[in-house]
């Protein structure tokens, strides 16, 4: 099966947290107007769809992802007609714009809730789960999945904060109001949408096993990709995204390759791509530090390649508003900064899909090295540290732990320059400034053709000016390092190689016989050898029969 050539498969995706990009009122966070006024500079960068996490109504308990009003802008990122201009001026641009749908659960002040609460009999009641008893479930961010509500003498469900309460997707009302919703913001001229934790729609309600007896077990598998969930799935496509010219990424960290065909399939496919979280486990929150395997990452995105070729179509990311920095946690941000940088964003951003950058990824953002748990603000942080702490865990190593695996780390506001607030705000952010600021940012790179953002904006061209690099097929090559990540994109008339040492150490190599060097990191080639991250693109010469 060919699969059909489409705009979102030739894209590149920048995603923007809107509290960190840029602040244009000087209040300290980041706004709509604030994304409206570096439009310019992400179209020199080469990207072609901007995907803004939330920016709706919302008490901001877990920074917009608690919505209160799926029809209205938060009061702090701006106005509809802030977002309306947004919107317009990307077109203007030949850009497109996705927007995050945040679809298991809403805020505790969402008036759908408000009314669901007032009583046992509002119509309203059944659109969230309330429960006389409760299971013995753990929320994902830590503590009991359930609260008591002590008006109504009954539980309801949050599997995150006890702010973010999870709809019941099995009342049709509901998902209907859910549907006119997605429909609504459609016909406003939206390109795609981002769908948030959405497999965990369906539920199974009954009680973990409980051999320690935990006051509250990890219940992953009675929220995630339950049976029922695809029927749910076929529902949400058909009512609010089908026979539109959109694009769709829903965010299921739990699928697998042998499985995505349900999900992502061109045939009967959920959604045109999906993220999953496969390559991407860096640390837990036990503070398992699980270094870079090379290996294993070729393994499972290999994997992903072979089986998605011809039937579906990938998503490829190293960075978003969950993950901490990756040039800290998987390349080295001190002797080999700008090295590891471009080689593991050479390493992902050739092989088939789409790729995503996260804002600050084209400059090589770090990890901030906040020592405190006050300098951190993200609610799933600051739980680890209490139920931790509360267990026995002492500070110096739940912080240990922290300041490997915090969202913060990807949160810390855009570093635009040197000036007061790294040129983000007038104001104290809402969040604190990396302290590399004042060499770390976009005015020192974007005018040296040998910084991270001029790579960044050569392999966007790169892939841009060659379809090989979007439609060819992918295999691995052997290196012969066990570190070096290698593989061919190869169509009928063209073939490329690309080479990514991921490692400090140096390998072997010798240049492929009559290959022509497209892109490389290093200035100076070393003869026979990859150097330290050192990562090339090469033309190959094909012969043509």
């Amino acid at each position: 099966m060919n699969l059909k050539e489409t705009w979102w498969k030739e894209a590149v995706v920048y995603q923007i947290y809107p509290r960190s990009f840029n602040d244009s009122n000087d209040d300290g966070i980041g706004d709509l107007n604030g994304i409206t006024e570096k439009l310019d500079y992400l179209s020199e960068l080469g990207v072609t769809i901007v995907w803004v996490c939330p920016m709706y109504k919302s008490p901001n308990i877990d920074n917009g992802y608690d919505v209160s009003d799926y029809q209205e802008i938060m009061e702090e990122m701006g106005t509809m007609a802030d977002f309306d201009r947004l919107l317009e001026e990307l077109h203007k641009r030949g850009m497109r714009l996705i927007i995050d749908l945040v679809l298991n659960h809403t805020s505790d002040q969402h008036p759908w809730f408000l009314e669901s609460k007032s009583s046992k009999d509002n119509p309203k009641r059944d659109w969230y789960v309330w429960r006389d008893q409760q299971t013995n479930w753990e929320s994902i961010f830590g503590g009991p999945a359930w609260t008591f509500d002590p008006k109504t003498e009954q539980y309801y469900l949050h599997i995150y904060t006890k702010n973010q309460v999870d709809l019941n997707w099995e009342n049709k009302d509901m998902r209907e109001s859910i549907y006119e919703m997605i429909r609504w913001w459609v016909a406003k001229g939206v390109d795609g949408f981002r769908v948030d934790a959405i497999n965990h729609l369906k539920k199974d309600y009954s009680d973990m096993p409980n051999p320690q007896h935990l006051p509250y077990v990890p219940a992953w598998e009675k929220f995630t990709e339950v049976e029922g969930l695809q029927d749910i799935l076929t529902e949400l496509r058909d009512q609010a995204f089908k026979n539109n010219d959109i694009v769709t990424i829903g965010e299921a960290n739990s699928v697998k390759s042998h499985n995505m065909e349900k999900w992502i399939s061109e045939h009967d496919g959920k959604f045109n791509m999906i993220f999953h979280l496969e390559a991407h486990k860096p640390v837990d929150s036990n503070g398992v530090d699980n270094d870079l395997n090379v290996e294993d990452l070729k393994e499972v995105l290999n994997r992903w390649q072979q089986a998605t070729h011809g039937i579906a179509w990938n998503s490829l990311y190293i960075e978003n508003h969950d993950r901490p920095r990756t040039v800290s946690i998987w390349g080295n941000d001190q002797k080999y900064w700008y090295e590891s940088a471009t080689a593991l964003g050479c390493m992902y951003f050739f092989m088939q899909g789409t790729p995503f950058i996260y804002q600050g990824q084209e400059i090589g953002m770090t990890n901030a090295p906040f020592d405190d748990i006050d300098m951190y603000h993200d609610i799933e942080t600051k739980n680890i540290y209490r139920y931790k702490y509360k267990q026995g865990v002492p500070h110096e190593e739940v912080m240990h732990v922290i300041k490997k695996i915090s969202r913060d780390h990807a949160r810390t506001p855009m570093q635009w320059n040197n000036q007061d607030f790294a040129g983000f705000s007038k104001a104290t952010p809402w969040l604190g400034i990396n302290p590399n600021y004042q060499w770390l940012n976009v005015e020192a790179q974007k005018d040296d053709p040998s910084s991270i953002w001029s790579f960044y904006k050569k392999m966007i061209h790169l892939r841009q000016n060659w379809k090989v690099l979007v439609y060819g097929t992918t295999e691995l090559a052997d290196s012969g390092c066990p570190y070096v990540y290698a593989y061919i994109r190869e169509d009928q008339y063209t073939k490329m190689l690309i080479a990514s040492n991921l490692s400090e150490k140096t390998c072997a190599w010798n240049s492929p016989y009559d290959a022509e060097l497209f892109l490389s990191n290093y200035e100076e080639r070393a003869k026979g050898i990859l150097q330290p991250y050192e990562t090339c693109v090469y033309f190959l010469k094909k012969e043509i029969y």
